[in-house]
């Protein structure tokens, strides 16, 4: 019996909603993450043409994009707090789910850029100052690490919160690995290091980006979130004392905070359980699923053989 089936059967229905909505705002965060970031992207492009660079320069291509990557993921999470209107029923609260999904498009192409300009560089070497492309590159750990910082708290909960930080905390580690180009430049004088850091960033950036667009893919096909097992939801609920079947479940991401389920149970009570209904609830609620709507039927499930 699909969701379609007539109502003639159905003897409860419950809507629970939790209070939680999400991380907190963070929009102070993402303020002073991109005018940071922004500062040092044009020092870094400054610095690169005069040390001639391409690792400098890379990595103010890269850290150009998460300052464009940080825009999105604010005006996602601004999104996200609208209140729900009659187009948009749930609000906006996948906006936040695009947002890191452009996230990973971003570093996509950051990465193509990068690699492309790396490998010209490496079959046409140029010299470089090594002691110029150090010291500017040690300003972007500072930079960088402390623009993942702003975001430590709130990347377990949130996937759009966590692309800001895994970018940030990635750029200070790049950032790194271009101190030690111009180290091995300044020792060494070899042109060749410089290309092959840079495609070393590339290979990093590319490495991040993977699972932050599998992820928002997922979180934007409605998938099960990460962590939520649907057979064991599934099984927890069947296990309630007076629940003869479930049928009908799905669950999905209202947004990069909130699950949503749905839900059909099946039981042979004759008075209307409402203590079913709150235990059921709360079973969800110990899986992190806030928004729950649980249909009650009063049928056996051998009527439901083809659901």
């Amino acid at each position: 019996m699909g969701i379609g089936h007539s109502h003639d059967h159905h003897h409860g229905h419950s809507h629970s909603h939790g209070h939680a909505h999400g991380a907190p705002d963070f929009g102070r965060a993402f303020a002073i993450g991109i005018a940071l970031n922004l500062g040092f992207v044009l020092i870094e492009t400054v610095y690169g043409f005069i040390a001639n660079s391409m690792s400098l320069l890379a990595d103010a291509g890269h850290n150009l994009s998460d300052v464009l990557g940080l825009v999105v993921a604010w005006a996602g999470a601004v999104m996200a707090r609208r209140a729900p209107s009659p187009q948009f029923t749930y609000g906006l609260k996948k906006a936040p789910i695009l947002a890191a999904l452009a996230n990973s498009l971003f570093l996509l192409i950051a990465v193509g850029a990068i690699g492309a300009e790396a490998i010209r560089r490496l079959f046409h070497p140029s010299a470089t100052q090594g002691d110029t492309v150090m010291i500017v590159a040690a300003v972007g750990i500072l930079v960088n690490g402390a623009t993942a910082l702003l975001f430590a708290r709130g990347r377990e909960h949130d996937i759009n919160i966590r692309g800001a930080y895994l970018h940030m905390a990635a750029d200070a580690a790049v950032s790194l690995a271009v101190v030690f180009a111009g180290l091995m430049i300044a020792w060494t004088g070899q042109r060749w290091v410089d290309p092959v850091m840079s495609l070393a960033v590339a290979v990093v950036i590319l490495w991040g980006s993977i699972g932050l667009l599998k992820e928002s893919v997922w979180m934007s096909l409605a998938g099960v979130p990460a962590g939520i097992d649907a057979d064991q939801v599934e099984a927890a609920l069947a296990a309630l004392d007076g629940v003869e079947a479930v049928h009908d479940l799905h669950i999905w991401p209202l947004s990069t905070t909130e699950t949503a389920v749905t839900a059909h149970i099946v039981t042979l009570q004759a008075d209307y359980p409402d203590q079913l209904l709150s235990r059921a609830r709360a079973v969800l609620q110990s899986f992190k699923i806030e928004h729950c709507t649980l249909q009650v039927e009063r049928e056996h499930s051998a009527d439901h053989k083809d659901c």
